[in-house]
């Protein structure tokens, strides 16, 4: 039977993901939905505004379900981060270091940018706030591997409970797109592990000691595992990119394994999605799905924030990389996600709620 309250996931699609997901989180703020969300699931570009947001929940101040504070909070950190790009840098700095990993440099710019030396127990406890739940992919397994303040896990390999792994090293580990910024290794205390039914490979202790990672998009692009069948209502911000369409593709093998690599990526994310939406329609599952690409004149509201145009039509369309985001283009992802999240949310969750304003309203899309 499914849990009272909600689930919510957050794509990956670098810091274009994390800013339309910023705007989703700051709707469901405005509207009051935070303090009812029970799990948070996020990848790559998802997992860097969740764990914002997770490592300063308790600094939020809740007014009737409001954080009045979400801006300063949670926002700014997070927009002032993506003036910044990291990808490049940490690649250069990467490839020429004879101690250091890609990887191990993207680390450090989460570090010195928004987590610090905080670790995943520095996380709100069960009942101080969501279960915030972060995904990679193990390169080694095969399977989606989940790290939360309750515990680490691989369903081939096991779990390990309360799991002391810095915050940074999660976010990177779950960012880690591949082949540039992959992989992440995270070390573990092999012994601290519990076998579970189904861990087959329990057994090899070298997997659990050193685990090999990269994004969590090259398994669940959308993180929904963990929510759509265990919570009453599910929600899903999906910044993911759409498959561009090539007339000649290159005959180059690294390139046709790229190629190859997104459209495998494309159609898990297209069964998944069309499993979610028919599930929503047919009323098995309660919430709703807004995607980046979605027309809001689709969700037939008499008073959208905004309304379909070039601009917002063009977001789809904008890089997946972690470099640096104009203020604009900040504005514009971070206005499209609250605008349609907003429309998903009084379409099919909150039809009571009365529209508000985007909260970047200089910037008009």
């Amino acid at each position: 039977m499914a849990e009272a309250g909600i689930g919510l996931a957050l794509s990956g699609g670098g810091f274009r993901a994390t800013l339309f997901n910023l705007g989703s989180l700051w709707r469901l703020n405005d509207i009051g939905l935070l303090p009812s969300i029970r799990r948070i699931t996020s990848v790559s570009g998802g997992s860097i505004a969740s764990g914002v947001l997770g490592l300063h929940w308790r600094r939020l101040t809740f007014r009737e379900g409001v954080a009045t504070n979400f801006q300063e909070v949670v926002a700014e950190p997070l927009m002032h981060f993506c003036l910044k790009g990291i990808d490049t840098a940490a690649g250069i700095g990467g490839l020429l270091s004879l101690v250091d990993s890609i990887g191990d440099r993207v680390q450090e710019k989460y570090e010195e940018g928004l987590f610090g030396q905080a670790t995943l127990q520095d996380l709100p406890p069960e009942g101080e706030g969501p279960a915030f739940v972060f995904y990679a992919t193990s390169l080694q397994t095969g399977s989606s591997v989940r790290m939360s303040r309750k515990y680490l896990a691989d369903y081939k390999l096991g779990k390990l409970d309360r799991p002391r792994i810095g915050l940074a090293r999660v976010v990177a580990a779950s960012s880690a797109f591949p082949p540039v910024l992959s992989p992440v290794y995270v070390d573990t205390d092999a012994s601290a592990w519990t076998e579970t039914d189904g861990a087959f490979l329990y057994g090899q202790e070298g997997l659990r000691r050193r685990m090999m990672l990269t994004d969590g998009g090259v398994y669940d692009n959308m993180g929904m595992e963990a929510i759509w069948d265990r919570y009453e209502t599910v929600l899903v911000s999906d910044a993911g990119a759409p498959l561009d369409i090539e007339a000649a593709p290159s005959a180059i093998w690294h390139k046709q394994a790229l190629r190859v690599l997104d459209i495998c990526t494309d159609q898990q994310r297209a069964l998944r999605k069309r499993e979610l939406v028919a599930r929503l329609r047919s009323g098995s599952l309660k919430g709703a799905y807004w995607g980046i690409g979605t027309e809001i004149g689709a969700y037939g509201l008499g008073d959208p924030l905004c309304r379909d145009s070039k601009v917002s039509g063009e977001l789809a369309d904008i890089r997946t990389r972690l470099d640096r985001f104009s203020e604009r283009e900040q504005a514009n992802l971070v206005n499209w996600g609250y605008a349609l999240a907003d429309a998903a949310l009084r379409r099919h969750v909150r039809s009571d709620t009365v529209a508000g304003i985007l909260p970047l309203p200089d910037c008009s899309l």
